[in-house]
């Protein structure tokens, strides 16, 4: 999949609704979560591919979709609704970490999964011999870099500490961050794929400190951690949104999009291409838009 680099344009801050605040709710406190049936009965779409069909070939009509935590789960629940509406039954099964999401596809536990961006799937791919496929992006998370305190980047002192995720792929996108915005420099032509070995100039002396991703929220908390990465998803267990953000990505690679995926063997099969349809449909774009422009872009 080749990147589509755009910039971000600005959105208006609308509340969250009280539809978006019931599903997140019923989604809490639960390690591992199968949604309920969802199956309802109605006539093949013009795209084909119909539960009632793959059901006269003997395949099976469920499809079983890991995920982690909103609004990624909230965007499964809504896809259901389409599926179903051509027979497909797809049962959420929530995770807690960012691990478990491709271990349960990989072994075969799940039929796919929506929790990633491409970078972090071949990742894992190549650390573990697996064959996943990125199927469809569809949305840009809104990360950016956040300070407890301070209001603005200039006035972030020189050899101040800069939480970082520590992982290869998230790494290199928020040290682009740091380069696009004049902070560091980073060598030519590494651009997304930057490490922190390839800053060739650091004139504010800045310290890194790398984290994983889901305890970037704890670094903010700390006090002698200036500036903190982090993804909108994370932030908010802080109470916060891309609008506090002191620097924000102005330039989005579209393979940080986050993606449907499933194993490759099985990605023109018909639970995944219904599935794939579901995933990128007028209701799954109006949602994205009219709950979570906030703190997103759709990418379909």
């Amino acid at each position: 999949m080749s990147p589509r680099p755009h910039s971000r344009p600005a959105h208006s801050r609308p509340g969250l609704p009280r539809s978006a605040r019931r599903r997140s709710a019923a989604l809490a406190g639960t390690a591992v979560l199968a949604a309920g049936a969802l199956l309802l009965t109605g006539c093949a779409s013009d795209a084909g591919g119909s539960a009632e069909e793959a059901g006269e070939t003997g395949e099976d009509t469920t499809i079983r979709v890991a995920s982690h935590m909103t609004p990624m789960t909230d965007v499964v629940e809504v896809a259901a609704d389409v599926a179903a509406e051509d027979g497909w039954t797809v049962e959420l099964v929530q995770v807690n970490d960012n691990v478990q999401y491709n271990r349960l596809l990989a072994d075969g536990e799940v039929d796919a999964n929506f929790a990633q961006h491409e970078p972090y799937m071949e990742a894992f791919n190549a650390e573990h011999d697996a064959e996943l496929q990125a199927l469809a992006p569809i949305y840009d998370a809104k990360v950016g870099f956040y300070s407890r305190d301070y209001d603005d980047v200039a006035e972030v002192p020189d050899g101040a500490k800069v939480a970082i995720p520590n992982d290869a792929s998230n790494e290199g996108r928020a040290l682009a961050i740091l380069d696009e915005h004049g902070l560091i420099s980073l060598a030519d032509g590494v651009g997304f794929e930057g490490r922190i070995a390839d800053v060739e100039e650091n004139p504010h002396d800045l310290e890194w400190v790398q984290v994983d991703l889901l305890n970037l929220s704890s670094a903010y908390e700390e006090d002698d951690v200036a500036l903190v990465y982090n993804y909108p998803t994370y932030i908010a267990r802080v109470g916060l949104t891309p609008e506090d953000a002191v620097l924000l990505e102005e330039t989005v690679d579209q393979r940080f999009a986050i993606q449907l995926v499933s194993r490759a063997e099985d990605a023109e099969s018909e639970k995944i291409q219904a599935l794939e349809r579901a995933m990128t449909s007028d209701e799954v774009r109006d949602f994205l838009v009219e709950e979570h422009s906030e703190t997103l872009l759709p990418s379909f």
